[in-house]
Order: C-alpha cells, then structure tokens, then sequence
C-alpha cells in the first residue's frame, strides 16, 4: 500500500480562514443517478457518490473539531440532514481540487483509504478521520433503490461525524488539516502518468503526515450496500498538548 499527499502540504500552513461573504461551498453536488433504471452502475457513478460524501464529510469534520472559526460555516442540508458547510473560497477551492485528483483513483478502485489528519503547530497528527473503503463488483441494480439505500448509510456516517466530539479530546489551538491517499501498488505507476498529463499535486506522504504513536482508535460508523463497504474510525494521539 502506498500513502499520497498533496505537494502543497496542508490547508491553513501560513494563511488565516477569515469568514467570507455569503455564498455556497460549491461542488459536486449532483451524482447523475436519477432517471436510470435496471443497469450496470458504472465507475464514475460510484466515484462521484463517493467524492460528493467526502466532500461534505471534510467540511463537518473541520467544523466539528473546530478546525477553523465557526463563522466560517453556513447551515446547510444534505442528506435530509443538516450539515455545516465552509463559505470561505480558498478553503473550498483546496477541498474540491483535492478530490477531483482522488476520483479517477476510485474510479480505478484503486483507494483503499482515504484520511482526514488533523495537525498541530508542528504539524504533527494529532487525529486521523480513516475512511477504508472497499468497492464490490458491480451489480445490476436499480439505481432509484440505490439512492435511497446509499444516502440512508451516508446520512448515518454524517450524523455520527456530527456527534463525534463527544468520544474525541479536545485539540490544541492552531490546527490545520491534510488529506491522505492511501492506493494500491499499482496506482503508484498510474498516479506519475497523471501528474506529468495533468499536473497532479501528490507525492509520497513522509513518515511524519502518516505515523501516530500507540494511537486511541475509535470506530465511528461502517457501512455495506450493493456499490461499495466503508468504515469510518478515528485514531487519535494519545497527548495532544496544549
């Protein structure tokens, strides 16, 4: 297995997230299932229902560890729930580029996971939010029943996401965040055609963005459809300083 990072380390590293105007966080927000019936769910189906979770999942996941200032975040609804979404540009911008490079690796099926690391100061783990995701041959299915059966586990991630403080120690001030890839072998190959084709901002993650010493794992959410198994847990360090 191998871990990417973005060459452009973490979002926040010499830079504030000032609250912004009004405005909406953006996205992909449309999966394209709708008004399908019986037929083999492609790939790209698959990697957008995946890259549309994760987008909001980020989001909650900052506002919730109060990554950034609350006044940052707007009240929005997804999944029939409410969730908080970033308004500031800069910080959606880093979260949509960064996994419009991920899709074509899930639509290789070629993610194992995908990590949410929170950083200290020195910018050193002090959470990781895990997603391990697993994608099933695909079946025929009805897309309709699909919908209703994925966004009813996704909502269960987003609400437990939304409750998680009450099982994680608070952090330290200053934090910022990253994301991590972790890909098969293989994609390794893929991935440096990519960025010479596309300019891709991934590299090797160093031992230091993916190391947490004897770590306190806390299994938050997992989940099982016809398209895809994932399975939500946090490993947090053990001291967090101050």
């Amino acid at each position: 297995m191998t871990t990417l990072t973005r060459q452009d380390l973490n979002f926040g590293q010499g830079r504030e997230a000032e609250p912004a105007g009004p405005g909406g966080a953006g996205g992909v927000w449309a999966c394209g299932l709708r008004g399908a019936h019986h037929r083999l769910v492609p790939p790209a189906v698959v990697a957008d229902v995946l890259c549309e979770f994760l987008e909001v999942a980020v989001h909650l996941i900052l506002y919730v560890r109060e990554v950034y200032p609350v006044g940052i975040f707007q009240k929005r609804k997804k999944y029939n729930v409410p969730v908080q979404m970033s308004c500031h540009p800069e910080l959606n911008q880093y979260i949509q580029d960064t996994l419009h490079c991920v899709k074509p690796l899930l639509e290789k099926n070629d993610v194992e996971k995908v990590v949410v690391v929170i950083l200290d100061k020195e910018h050193r783990p002090v959470e990781k939010f895990v997603f391990e995701i697993t994608q099933p041959p695909l079946l025929s299915i009805s897309s309709d029943s699909l919908l209703s059966h994925v966004e009813q586990l996704l909502r269960a991630f987003i609400l437990k996401i939304s409750v998680c403080d009450a099982v994680l120690d608070h952090n330290p001030p200053g934090c910022t965040f990253t994301v991590l890839v972790h890909t098969r072998e293989a994609a390794t190959r893929n991935m440096e055609k990519i960025q010479v084709i596309k300019d891709f901002p991934w590299i090797l993650a160093d031992e230091q963005d993916v190391h947490m010493h004897d770590p306190r794992l806390i299994p938050l959410k997992t989940m099982t459809s016809d398209i895809l198994k994932m399975q939500l847990y946090v490993e947090e360090r053990a001291h967090k300083g101050s």
